[in-house]
């Protein structure tokens, strides 16, 4: 009896302790969810409006991308008349293609800077050559100036969309990361569609057709 009697007493403490760890488990989760949704309210989900400036500012670069891709289309034959290299297709070939070499150059070292001296930085590296060289190119009138200005503007081409999609990327919060990921390539193709716009009176105008480069450039490196 004495036994069984120990043996149900010590069932009843286990079930009793049991109960109580469980009380106290309820207790525990309870007031981390009170805890969790009070920090997801005020930092896992904040508003998606307040990184929007900094993130268009960000996709400038992108913009900038687009507009030097598509900017030489309808201006190159005037610009040949002006710097004397008309009917030189290898002459034509480098001035697009130069760029396009400039913008591998940036790409290749674009992690490091952003990595180096941080991404708002890495915005200034980038908006900077790319003032340089469409200031070289609109002011040449030889073909050797200008093929080094449009490496300038490359070298910038190159740098600025990587760190503006890692900007954006780490700056976005997570339920609207992905929209705002698209800016960056949405930016590409506003800036290809302005420059064809843009080229359509500049065909005409001989030398002058990187000079509607210089308020984005501006805007772009001031604002960082």
């Amino acid at each position: 009896m004495r036994g069984g009697g120990l043996a149900d007493a010590y069932s009843m403490y286990k079930r009793a302790s049991t109960k109580d760890q469980f009380t106290d488990y309820e207790d525990r989760e309870e007031n981390l969810d009170r805890t969790e949704n009070g920090v997801w309210k005020e930092i896992g989900n904040p508003s998606w409006k307040r990184p929007l400036p900094h993130i268009l500012v960000a996709i400038i670069s992108s913009l900038l991308f687009g507009y030097h891709l598509g900017v030489v289309n309808d201006t190159l034959e005037s610009m040949s008349l002006d710097l004397d290299f008309s009917g030189s297709t290898l002459a034509e070939g480098l001035v697009v293609s130069t760029c396009l070499g400039g913008a591998l150059l940036g790409s290749i070292f674009s992690g490091w800077i952003a990595d180096g001296v941080g991404r708002r930085r890495g915005f200034q590296l980038c908006a900077l050559p790319m003032i340089i060289g469409a200031s070289m190119s609109a002011a040449t009138s030889t073909l050797g100036v200008m093929l080094l200005g449009r490496l300038f503007v490359g070298i910038g081409m190159g740098l600025g969309p990587a760190v503006a999609a890692l900007y954006v990327a780490e700056v976005s919060p997570a339920f609207v990361r992905g929209t705002y990921g698209s800016f960056t390539q949405i930016a590409t193709c506003l800036g290809l569609l302005g420059s064809l716009l843009i080229g359509i009176p500049a065909k005409d105008t001989a030398g002058g057709e990187f000079a509607f480069g210089y308020p984005p450039f501006l805007l772009h490196y001031l604002l960082f």
